[in-house]
């Protein structure tokens, strides 16, 4: 049983030093689109990651065409705020691909576009907030998603 983060365009090392640490905590694996916000021997992301990133299961592409061929037969479902389904109703199977988008705009426009029937948020309960921190996000999801499989 594996679920499989997607983390387009990270930008913040710290962020995904925690998210590699809740992948390798809950058996996911990771994969990481370049370009970077940051290098990958960044120390944040080392700090963040602890002493785990060499036990994570990590894939990196070159950018989101690679990583698309690389996995055209996957299931994907997407997160950003501007979905309408919420996370609840993700139908989770192993193996699936959660795929997120970078902190400052979230998933690209034409990801937004072409994979709007299967794009979900994570519901906000309050007006003052437009979004979650990335690392808390994919927490969300992944546990969820481990609940369901």
């Amino acid at each position: 049983m594996a679920l499989n983060i997607v983390l387009i365009e990270p930008e913040i090392p710290n962020n995904t030093g925690n998210i590699g640490r809740l992948a390798l905590a809950s058996g996911s694996n990771l994969h990481l689109v370049k370009p970077f916000g940051f290098e990958i021997s960044d120390t944040r992301l080392k700090r963040a990651g602890l002493d785990y990133w060499q036990h994570l299961n990590v894939h990196y592409y070159e950018n989101i065409d690679e990583f698309f061929s690389a996995n055209s037969n996957a299931k994907m479902v997407f997160l950003s705020s501007h979905g309408t389904k919420s996370h609840w109703d993700i139908s989770f199977e192993d193996e699936m691909f959660l795929v997120f988008g970078k902190e400052s705009v979230g998933l690209p426009k034409s990801i937004l576009e072409s994979h709007s029937e299967k794009l979900f948020k994570i519901p906000l309960f309050s007006e003052h907030v437009r979004s979650l921190n990335l690392a808390n996000a994919v927490g969300i999801v992944v546990y969820e998603g481990l609940k369901t499989i």
